[in-house]
């Protein structure tokens, strides 16, 4: 977190935060709300959700990206100087995509991912991995390399195992590449609806029983 941010927070430490500015979409891009609409899927469900509108400005992309961090709710946000910007996740709280050879996971906010502690598999064939950082989805276009990579902690390749069904138990996968702090991590899987609570995180943020941030 930028340094002045942290003075920012000590010197007005009571700045009440905002719900539905702020949202990050499936493919890792930070989204705008102008209108405040942005919180929660409503009761027309997620075909109903804000799309926003991109924010271009790179100054402004790495301030955020800078400053994104998690509560211990699993509510996720932008720390903007005193003001917690909570984040509507339409996925996860990281996108993450490879890099390199092997494949390397780096986080959409260009965080080098080194422990993978749990992937999750949902019903509509979305790949998560929980990460030192926090949960994150695999993306869209990395998800057929990554799933290619993945071997049994015994060394048969995942899509072997998975195939024709995936087995009803987690089961446990060496690591994704050289250099990951984690020996072995279990793959679950579970439906889409179960992802947030699974993996310990909170789509959509709203104020806690008190009117704000813990």
């Amino acid at each position: 977190m930028d340094d002045q941010v942290v003075a920012a927070m000590s010197r007005w430490p009571d700045v009440p935060a905002v719900f539905g500015w702020l949202s990050l979409n499936r493919q890792g891009q930070w989204r705008i709300h102008p209108q405040g609409n942005g919180g929660s899927a409503g009761s027309h469900g997620e075909a109903a959700l804000a799309e926003g509108e991109a924010i271009t400005n790179p100054q402004i992309l790495q301030f955020i990206n800078r400053n994104y961090c998690g509560d211990t709710q699993g509510r996720w946000y932008f720390q903007n100087g005193p003001q917690r910007v909570f984040v509507r996740l339409d996925s996860a709280p990281y996108i993450l995509r490879t890099i390199g050879a092997g494949p390397c996971l780096q986080t959409h906010n260009d965080l080098p991912v080194r422990d993978i502690r749990g992937w999750w598999v949902d019903d509509e064939g979305r790949l998560y991995a929980s990460t030192e950082h926090g949960p994150g989805l695999i993306a869209g276009r990395d998800t057929v390399d990554v799933f290619e990579a993945l071997r049994t902690a015994d060394g048969q390749a995942l899509l072997d195992v998975l195939d024709p069904a995936p087995p009803q138990q987690p089961i446990m996968l060496a690591p994704l590449y050289a250099g990951s702090q984690a020996n072995t991590a279990p793959m679950h899987f579970c439906p889409a609806a179960q992802i947030p609570q699974q993996m310990g995180f909170t789509r959509f943020p709203a104020p806690d029983a008190n009117g704000g941030p813990p």
